[in-house]
């Protein structure tokens, strides 16, 4: 394990966890052997990551999250306070599944917001954005902004999180990077930036609250 990670001491990590350089690991929390963390990762108080989990560079995990075994996190994921990720569908205490773990992925640059649940076996699209307290029961798209219980695509977010309104020639911006995002059919693509690069450093530090962004 590198010098450079920052292991709280009140933070168990268990022999055979392998955890990337410059990865915060706060109060409480449990890393488990066999788990595999990136690079600038933050886990956040009373974060569990279980064994045969999967959590790319620059993932961000508040505070009571479990993140169990047969989960796969992409690069510069957030998932957001007491969020829930599963990965059986039909948990039973006198059945043992540990052989059967449903695969969640969660891509590139999603959010799941604070108190949301994730159904295993599913996946999140690069860059969807779901709501607080939503029960997600199937794959969210790139993009997808994923609200309610159960979950319904009620449109689109930009990278930098503000929801996206299409015009009749099917383009719209955001109002934080103006960035143009061209919408075909179900699917949703940035024009100026592909999905695969991370922001340039003078948009990857926000200088406005949300509601300023917001039309009166």
């Amino acid at each position: 394990m590198s010098s450079s990670v920052n292991i709280h001491p009140s933070a168990v990590v268990d022999e055979g966890a392998v955890i990337g350089e410059g990865t915060s690991v706060w109060h409480f929390a449990h890393v488990c052997s066999g788990a595999v963390i990136g690079k600038n990762c933050s886990l956040g108080q009373n974060v569990l990551v279980a064994d045969n989990a999967v959590l790319g560079d620059g993932v961000k995990v508040q505070n009571n999250v479990a993140v169990y075994g047969g989960v796969t996190i992409e690069d510069d994921v957030f998932l957001g306070p007491s969020c829930v990720l599963t990965n059986v569908s039909n948990p039973r205490s006198q059945v043992s599944r540990k052989s059967l773990y449903e695969k969640t992925l969660i891509r590139r640059g999603a959010t799941v917001g604070a108190n949301a649940t994730i159904v295993s076996g599913i996946t999140l699209g690069r860059y969807c954005f779901i709501g607080a307290g939503a029960v997600v029961t199937k794959n969210a798209p790139d993009y997808g902004l994923v609200l309610g219980n159960p979950a319904k695509l009620s449109g689109h977010m930009s990278r930098h999180g503000h929801r996206l309104n299409f015009d009749e020639s099917n383009k719209a911006t955001c109002p934080e990077s103006n960035y143009c995002y061209e919408r075909v059919g179900e699917t949703v693509r940035c024009l100026d930036l592909d999905d695969e690069e991370t922001l340039p450093a003078e948009l990857a530090v926000g200088s406005k609250i949300y509601g300023s962004f917001k039309t009166p």
